[in-house]
């Protein structure tokens, strides 16, 4: 009965993709000749077509879009207005995608990041008493630090120095990782914490310390229920290699959502406030910049400046290149060649070369409209698992987060327990590489086990890779290899060292 309903929602799903295939035909227009898409982001030659790149988008839009309510949540404790955060992100994600569209031809979609607006309101904002203005403006100069570090081939050094039992486990780690994501948006887990070890903060924020404990949750409320549901009927239909599988399960499950009162449609409240919103998108826009000669007017913070300046960049880069090296070569969006020979490749001739000059530009033009470091979103998985292989998957996911500022209640509408499955079906595809690794040799177990795992339980995927550079290079000192560290992989370590310090003393 499953499949009967599904085929129904396939047959009426093709039909809005035909008519979505007509009205991309408007975006021919950006080749000087008119081009098709086929010229523009050879689809072809990547196997691929319309139909198939336009649904991977929306995959990847309707995982990744839960960003826009909740960067507005964390980065208006700040002080910036909320609206102007709403926008800040869908143009900020919006043309970091589309330069990822249009240079490098990739699925990839960018986004202000989980994890780096936390650290610039808690820690930068909150801890080191900074203005959200100078926050910014760390943001901005971090984005000109990491196109600098891509224009001069330090990315690809980095990434050429990974040994690949290393970049398998980076790749199985974000699979897990992005698992522990679904696992947590459906609603699955319950923490208990001890009284006493927790703090609450004024804005209602509760910091558990290690007390915490997980727990599955009974499944005897609806929308728990409608999670189970929704992740039944997704593995079905991968399983079954229903096309457009993912996509189909989000729909469905929301659908049936709506009569049983599990999703509401609210749009009054945002509309009254649109023209409010674009007025305080007005009044933050270039802050960032106004705001640079101020971080270096006291001499007793300069240090204090670097140091977070520099936490931004070594957390920004290595997200970024855990998630290319981690989805990339487990997909095969770059190939092994193109991975192993980064290095010696000159300018920006491979999609790989491409994406991270793509990626870096994005966060100082995230912070020019004023929101924290915008990177490549980890849930691009999701569209690249269901077919997406080219840069119309990135520019269908850029124009959703256009329209997506006129109507965001309709996107955010979407609950986290119809999308979550998206990523816990990708985590399963990615956990793949782990067959790669020789567990039998404990020098390259021990760090890539602690890769695979600690991204998820450190809710980080800079801080899993900076554990397992650490571990690798003990592990492989302790057994007489130091020969396999490569003499930049020892750098960043201890470079990574150097960042754990630092932030233990701010």
């Amino acid at each position: 009965m499953i499949i009967q309903i599904t085929k129904k929602y396939h047959h009426i799903l093709l039909l809005f993709e035909s008519h979505s295939q007509y009205e991309f035909q408007l975006l021919y227009r950006f080749s000087k000749k008119g081009a098709p898409m086929e010229a523009i982001f050879k689809l072809k030659e990547y196997g691929s077509n319309v139909r198939i790149e336009v649904l991977a988008g929306l995959v990847t839009f309707v995982t990744m879009a839960y960003i826009i309510i909740v960067n507005r949540s964390i980065l208006e404790m700040t002080g910036i207005p909320g609206g102007a955060v709403i926008l800040a992100t869908c143009i900020a994600a919006a043309i970091g995608t589309l330069v990822m569209a249009f240079f490098a031809n990739v699925p990839y979609a960018q986004a202000p990041g989980m994890g780096l607006n936390a650290f610039f309101t808690f820690t930068v904002c909150f801890g080191l008493g900074f203005s959200w203005e100078q926050a910014l403006a760390m943001v901005f100069i971090c984005g000109i630090i990491n196109f600098v570090v891509t224009v001069t081939k330090v990315r690809k050094h980095i990434i050429a120095s990974i040994p690949k039992v290393l970049q398998c486990a980076i790749g199985a780690g974000i699979g897990v990782f992005i698992a522990y994501i679904g696992i947590k948006n459906a609603g699955f887990l319950s923490f208990t914490s001890d009284p006493g070890t927790y703090a609450l903060l004024d804005s209602g924020t509760v910091i558990a310390g290690s007390s915490a404990v997980p727990a599955v949750v009974a499944f005897n409320t609806p929308t728990l229920i409608m999670a189970v549901f929704s992740i039944i009927l997704m593995v079905v239909l991968v399983v079954r290699k229903i096309p457009g599988g993912i996509l189909i399960a989000i729909i469905v499950s929301t659908l049936i959502g709506v009569p049983l009162g599990l999703v509401n449609f609210e749009f009054s409240s945002y509309f009254s406030e649109l023209g409010a919103s674009f007025s305080q998108l007005g009044a933050v826009f270039g802050q960032s910049v106004i705001s640079i000669p101020s971080l270096f007017s006291d001499p007793t913070k300069i240090l204090i400046v670097i140091a977070t300046i520099f936490a931004f960049s070594l957390t920004d880069i290595f997200d970024t290149i855990g998630t290319f090296i981690g989805t990339g070569r487990s997909t095969g969006i770059f190939s092994e060649k193109e991975i192993d020979d980064i290095a010696k490749t000159s300018g920006f001739k491979t999609r790989l070369d491409k994406a991270l000059l793509a990626d870096s530009i994005a966060t100082s033009v995230g912070a020019l409209f004023g929101t924290s470091n915008t990177t490549t979103y980890v849930e691009s998985a999701a569209g690249i698992s269901a077919g997406g292989k080219t840069g119309l998957t990135a520019l269908t996911t850029a124009v959703c987060f256009l329209l997506a500022m006129a109507f965001a209640p309709l996107v955010l509408a979407v609950p986290g327990w119809a999308t979550a499955p998206a990523l816990i079906i990708v985590g399963v595809m990615m956990a793949k590489p782990l067959k790669d690794i020789n567990w039998t040799e404990l020098s390259d177990a021990v760090p890539a086990f602690l890769i695979a795992t600690t991204m998820a339980f450190f809710y980080s995927i800079t801080t899993g890779i900076a554990i397992g550079f650490v571990f690798y290079c003990l592990t492989k000192i302790t057994v007489g290899k130091i020969k396999e560290i490569h003499p930049v992989l020892a750098i960043f370590t201890v470079l990574f060292l150097a960042n754990f310090v630092i932030t233990a003393l701010m």
